[in-house]
């Protein structure tokens, strides 16, 4: 494949992924208009899973297999898609579906300062250093503590709280389950089916009331499962294949710009210059913790080389090998 070609299947994948991840708040406010919070998460998970099982075998290939393996996934699921994909809901009640993205985007600080206290983030050098505390402190901007009018409510919180989650998710996923010889298709698959079970034993607590759903809010609900959660999710277990790649981290940075806008254009959401220069805030200072240490050994092979060998040996359902590399740092 020529460079131009890689260029631009690079930058195709890039508005693709920003779109998909930064509209799936706007799904959620539409949903939330005739289903509760655990309806949405239970829906968005049963059918999400539905999709990528069919796709796993129609692809030849099987569900993992072993008890390892599935406590491992049952643990992914509870941290990277029934936890967090409840506390959107929750959140979003709230919270509007732009602000709800710009939080979302705290995910990477998150990551960084579970690697603090893991011990897996040694000798953080003072760009990323700054870039995290002054992550942090666009968060607090947003959130305004000392304004009565702040977005310092419980949806605010349950939407750091998803943010958190995520980073847990995917350093855990990392760690136990990528490059492990399974096909990615097979594990997000399989999460997916784990996340409905969890979501499942949690409807009697509040999803279990009668539902009349408008054609709105039905659109919402499939778009939501097919597109942002089976098709996103299979990807982001790909990009947890390739974490390195420069892809990544622009789609994070895309993320809340693309909700903001799809919550101002399609909703008519209003931002305040507070949490537009909070926004601002929080995305330089990610950008600066994912900054490389130019001292650092450069990798053999570039992230998108990586992602092409891994691809091309997911069609022989052998997976490449390659060093494990920490988790993806965004999602929605």
């Amino acid at each position: 494949m020529n460079s131009g070609t890689r260029s631009l299947r690079g930058g195709a994948r890039v508005a693709v992924l920003a779109l998909l991840w930064g509209s799936t708040f706007l799904w959620i406010e539409l949903a939330l208009r005739d289903l509760s919070p655990l309806q949405v998460t239970f829906v968005r998970c049963l059918l999400g899973a539905l999709v990528l099982t069919v796709a796993c075998y129609a692809s030849g290939r099987r569900l993992p297999r072993g008890r390892t393996v599935w406590r491992h996934i049952v643990v992914a699921a509870f941290f990277c898609n029934a936890l967090p994909f409840a506390l959107f809901s929750l959140g979003q009640q709230t919270v509007e579906s732009g602000l709800a993205g710009v939080l979302n985007a705290t995910t990477p600080l998150w990551s960084i300062a579970l690697g603090l206290a893991l011990g897996s983030e040694r000798g953080l050098r003072p760009v990323r250093l700054t870039g995290l505390m002054l992550g942090f402190a666009g968060t607090i901007l947003i959130l305004a503590p000392w304004q009565s009018a702040g977005a310092t409510g419980w949806g605010a919180l349950a939407i750091l709280g998803a943010a958190a989650s995520y980073a847990v998710a995917f350093t855990y996923m990392g760690r136990t389950l990528v490059r492990r010889g399974t096909p990615t298709i097979s594990l997000s698959a399989a999460q997916l089916i784990a996340a409905s079970g969890l979501t499942a034993v949690a409807l009697p607590v509040g999803g279990l009331e009668s539902i009349d759903p408008g054609p709105v809010v039905v659109v919402a609900a499939l778009v939501l499962s097919v597109f942002c959660t089976a098709i996103t999710f299979h990807l982001t277990y790909r990009i947890i294949n390739d974490e390195g790649a420069t892809n990544a981290a622009v789609v994070g940075y895309l993320l809340p710009v693309v909700s903001v806008l799809l919550g101002a254009i399609v909703l008519g959401e209003g931002l305040s210059v507070r949490v537009v220069l909070g926004m601002a805030v929080v995305l330089v200072g990610v950008g600066m913790t994912r900054r490389k240490d130019p001292t650092a050994t450069a990798p053999a092979r570039t992230g998108e080389a990586e992602q092409e060998a891994e691809e091309e040996a997911e069609e022989e359902d052998t997976p490449a090998k390659a060093p494990r590399r920490p988790a993806l740092e965004n999602a929605g």
